[in-house]
């Protein structure tokens, strides 16, 4: 079923590319990092075209839970343990400034954009919440801990960040959108040294920046082995309670409230693309238990790429490649993260310093425990027996019964029963379909 989102937004319509242009900008992907790239790089000054290989938001932007917001569930005790107060720091100052991005343009765009404050909360554990507090208050955050709930279950509390934001993303990108050039049922099927390949003509440009959620390039970065993939789940509830935030299960893999007009968004379920988890039936039983008298009016599954230390990568694509860029790994928090890449690349590439490019370089040092496990799923894929497999890097594919997909546990390309590519880094069809 259709998100909330696309059944409540009129989309635009651009042409197909026919034949070769020249551009100083070749954005590849048309979802919000990329449309908001566009957006500010044109603002700058800079020409630039977006190909989109589908249609404006067909991607992962029409999924998302929308919720624009700097707390990005319990990380800042991690990320001042890990990083130090600068970089810690850095994160914070980079997110709460998207907020405020989204402030300024949504003054302009109808997209039932609201100020609302965000809450991470923990069922049992009050100590966790604490070190986040401590931490945050190191930080300088506007941060609080606070207590009794909406719920409809006991907490040990929350920490609040006030003053964050909710609105529609489609009706926000679509209208962003109007104003760039864009061609639509584009795919690039090849890049060479400033020049893009599509089916009907070349784009020639002096920078290009992938914003195709997950990098299909594989020579370069490594991407292969820096991300994975996450599916969760969304129910959109009428005659459940309207809350007056927005909350997320400090846990991973835990439930996220929040409303969109008399409608409650219910999401959870999460698990690794590929991999057995929670998935329909424990989102499903959850709306059962808390809210038995709701209808559930929408359902639909979000799809998210996870970095190696939880900070996503924005800047050059690799370090052999100045002039290739990327957005990615933007961990669950893709509203925000999409704002800050569109702020620290038009910086970039427009010549300017950006005091975020560093923390969010993607060739820093990728020796987490995640590389481990991405690794061995890898390897464990590739030497599994399977007449389907993916034709990204060739892991065997997963039967996915509840959403009747094929499905690749080692970088998350999906596919429909009859082996149409549904998300990427495979471009392609299943060869055997």
């Amino acid at each position: 079923m259709a998100s909330i989102w696309t059944e409540t937004a009129k989309a635009p319509h651009f042409v197909p590319l026919e034949g070769d242009i020249r551009t100083d900008v070749l954005v590849i992907g048309g979802g919000m990092a990329g449309i908001l790239c566009a957006h500010f790089l044109q603002e700058s000054g800079v020409s630039c075209v977006v190909a989109e290989a589908k249609t404006v938001g067909s991607g992962i932007t029409k999924d998302t839970t929308a919720k624009i917001t700097a707390q990005h569930s319990l990380i800042y005790d991690t990320l001042l343990r890990r990083l130090g107060p600068g970089k810690a720091g850095a994160y914070l100052r980079a997110n709460l400034e998207a907020v405020e991005a989204y402030g300024t343009l949504c003054q302009n765009i109808p997209c039932d954009f609201e100020r609302k404050d965000n809450f991470i909360f923990e069922r049992d554990d009050r100590g966790i919440l604490e070190r986040e507090m401590a931490a945050l208050k190191v930080l300088g955050a506007p941060a609080e801990l606070t207590e009794n709930l909406p719920l409809p279950f006991p907490t040990a509390g929350a920490v609040k960040f006030p003053n964050q934001a909710q609105f529609h993303p489609l009706k926000f990108l679509f209208a962003l959108a109007s104003g760039l050039t864009v061609y639509e049922n584009t795919p690039i099927r090849e890049l060479r040294k400033g020049c893009a390949v599509t089916d009907r003509g070349k784009i020639f440009a002096d920078r290009i920046l992938v914003a195709t959620h997950f990098p299909f390039l594989n020579k370069h970065g490594s991407y292969f082995l820096k991300l994975y993939q996450s599916r969760s789940y969304v129910l959109s509830l009428s005659g459940a309670p309207q809350l007056p935030g927005m909350y997320l299960d400090g846990q991973k893999n835990g439930l996220s409230f929040r409303n969109f007009g008399s409608d409650l968004l219910l999401g959870g379920g999460g698990h690794r693309t590929g991999k057995p988890g929670g998935g329909w039936e424990a989102l499903l039983a959850a709306a059962k238990e808390f809210y038995p008298q709701a209808k559930i009016t929408r359902r639909w599954a979000a799809q998210d790429c996870m970095s190696l230390d939880g900070v996503p990568y924005i800047g050059p694509y690799s370090a052999r490649t100045p002039e290739l860029y990327v957005a990615t790994g933007f961990n669950k928090w893709g509203m925000t993260s999409s704002m800050v890449a569109a702020r620290v690349l038009t910086d970039l590439i427009t010549g300017k310093d950006s005091e975020y490019a560093s923390l969010f370089s993607p060739s820093r040092s990728i020796l987490r425990p995640q590389l481990a496990v991405n690794a061995w799923e890898a390897t464990t894929n590739l030497l599994t027996f399977s007449k389907k497999r993916c034709p990204h890097l060739g892991c065997a594919l997963k039967w996915n019964p509840h959403e009747r997909t094929w499905d690749c546990p080692c970088h998350g390309s999906r596919f429909s029963e009859d082996g149409q590519l549904i998300d990427n880094p495979a471009t392609g069809d299943l060869p055997d379909r």
